[in-house]
């Protein structure tokens, strides 16, 4: 299938899914036959990839994390307690964050009260 037709099928924009596939993320397929156009072909793994890293991104994983993992993720290269560790370790990030976003909360409520008092 065309890009066209990827980016319907996956609910992808096409820049993004340029995007995607100039970063690395997955490979389309050029007609080697064809020399007046760049038209590339995406099989339907693609689609399934493209779910996965969507899938990712929504779970807070960057497209680095991504791209180091997706192919070995993908092709179940990575173990059950591996996959199990990643997952884990971006939960760990991911409480680190809700940490110090309360930590600025606390900080500007705080900031609101001296405003109210006066003193800021």
């Amino acid at each position: 299938m065309l890009i066209n037709e990827l980016s319907k099928r996956t609910g992808v924009s096409i820049p993004t899914l340029r995007y995607y596939e100039n970063y690395g993320l997955f490979k389309g397929v050029s007609d080697e036959k064809v020399k007046t156009n760049n038209y590339k072909d995406y099989d339907e793994s693609i689609v399934e990839k493209i779910e996965m890293i969507k899938g990712a991104k929504e779970a807070g994983f960057t497209l680095s994390e991504i791209k180091k993992l997706i192919d070995s993720w993908y092709n179940n290269r990575l173990s059950i307690d591996k996959k199990v560790e990643v997952v884990k370790n971006k939960i760990n990030e991911i409480d680190s964050k809700i940490r110090q976003l309360k930590n600025v909360r606390k900080l500007l409520s705080e900031c609101i009260v001296a405003i109210e008092k006066g003193d800021c």
